[in-house]
């Protein structure tokens, strides 16, 4: 069948300037998303994978349903139950998450469904923020946005001597750019049948038309896109420049924070010692581990080799229970570094500021080896400052601010973050 719709060449020419136009604006449009890097805010998301490993993990996972259903795509069935109450569904949501029972009581058809068909009562979390909870939702709706460095994986990179990587531009991105150059290699396709047909119809003598790959349009739609591509990771390599999210260095005695941390519940600070009350958090001395290595003399986990490298280190004669030999010093690899204009107290957070060690360094009682979980970037902490509670009640540290602790009297404000108290102000850190 003849294509009946043109009838001249004159609206040969009108389609082909529309599609000439159409590849311009896709090409723009995609750009312009492209270099806006539209993606998922890391801080939040790792703060949100933390939160979920150290409060869910029990019972969900993200993708598979275990004891509680598979968590993708929660807030849309939430959302999806329609409103109730006056309220939406991801308010319910939050609801159900933080006492499941008050959404129950509260009468919203899907949690009065979800308690139904779930046998296994779900536990409370009262102490969860909804602005917690967002970041929770946030990894569990994008779980692989940044993949965490795995302790196998980064074990075998440190056996070579390698750090991990920075990342890069996600696949996602090379994905899109892929598309993005085939849809304009297909409309510079079209345009040049729409200029052959024009040609026939208007009797020109038929010109051959070079492949598509060598025209002016497709060449110039190229190096654009090459170069917002290189602009992206560029800007990208420079923003992840000196960070080491990953990192995970063979260590001289393979220590085991899964055994102690994990199963006996030894307290991290009954190791490191003086994150409560100083500035650094200390490696533990090998008079630590003999503390208890002087009669744990084999291990469940590498077995008497490694405990036997703390005899040596000590100079401990397990034979004649004396330190009869002389000590060596066991040199530690450091994981978690910040740059040398950076001050960190490990006492400001730990002692005054009540802040768990796994919200920084992760669930490190899981860690058979550690690596570092947190990219510690300075993103990363102003996040958590504008977003965590201080602490007021109970807390002598904090006395000196007066007027907060009247206005919180006063109920004028809710609550008190660390950056109401200065902590997004550069000479904190900077100095």
């Amino acid at each position: 069948m003849t294509i009946q719709f043109i009838m001249n060449g004159y609206q040969y020419a009108r389609i082909r300037k529309i599609f000439s136009l159409t590849t311009l604006l896709t090409l723009v449009f995609s750009l312009s998303i492209l270099s806006s890097s539209a993606q998922v805010d890391k801080a939040k998301w790792t703060e949100g994978k933390s939160l979920f490993k150290s409060n869910c993990a029990a019972c969900h996972n993200p993708k598979a349903d275990g004891t509680g259903p598979a968590l993708q795509g929660v807030t849309a069935r939430w959302e999806g139950a329609g409103d109730h109450n006056g309220k939406t569904g991801k308010q319910w949501l939050y609801t159900w998450i933080k006492n499941y029972n008050d959404a129950v009581n509260g009468g919203y058809k899907y949690a009065v469904t979800m308690v139904s068909s779930r046998p296994s009562a779900m536990n409370l979390f009262t102490g969860l923020k909804d602005a917690d909870i967002d970041n929770i939702l946030l990894y569990v709706e994008n779980p692989d946005a940044f993949g965490a460095p795995k302790p196998d994986a980064a074990a075998t990179a440190a056996a070579a001597g390698a750090d991990k990587a920075a990342e890069g531009p996600g696949a996602t991105v090379y994905i899109f750019a892929f598309f993005l150059i085939l849809l304009v290699a297909i409309l510079v396709g079209v345009t040049s049948k729409l200029d052959k047909l024009v040609a026939e119809k208007s009797g020109e003598p038929a010109v051959a038309k070079a492949p598509f790959y060598k025209s002016t349009q497709f060449k110039v739609a190229l190096t654009l896109i090459l170069i917002v591509l290189l602009g992206y990771w560029t800007v990208d390599s420079v923003v992840h420049l000196g960070r080491q999210q990953g990192y995970q260095p063979t260590q001289p005695i393979r220590y085991s924070h899964a055994l102690h941390a994990g199963k006996h519940k030894i307290d991290c600070q009954y190791c490191h010692s003086t994150a409560y009350k100083g500035k650094h958090a200390n490696i533990p001395s090998i008079n630590t581990c003999m503390n208890c290595h002087k009669n744990v003399t084999k291990g469940p986990v590498y077995g008497t080799e490694e405990i036997a490298k703390i005899y040596d280190a000590a100079g401990w004669d397990p034979t004649t229970q004396t330190y009869s030999k002389p000590q060596k010093p066991v040199e530690w690899v450091r994981i978690h570094n910040l740059p040398d204009h950076v001050y960190f107290n490990h006492a400001q957070h730990v002692n005054a500021g009540k802040v768990q060690c796994q919200t920084c360094h992760g669930p490190i009682e899981t860690m058979e080896e550690v690596y570092q979980y947190s990219p510690l970037s300075m993103g990363w902490c102003i996040n958590c400052h504008r977003q965590t509670e201080v602490q007021f009640a109970g807390n002598n540290y904090y006395g000196v601010y007066e007027k907060l602790h009247k206005e919180l009297k006063a109920n004028k404000r809710s609550k008190v973050t660390v950056s109401d108290i200065g902590g997004t102000e550069c000479q904190r850190c900077h100095y």
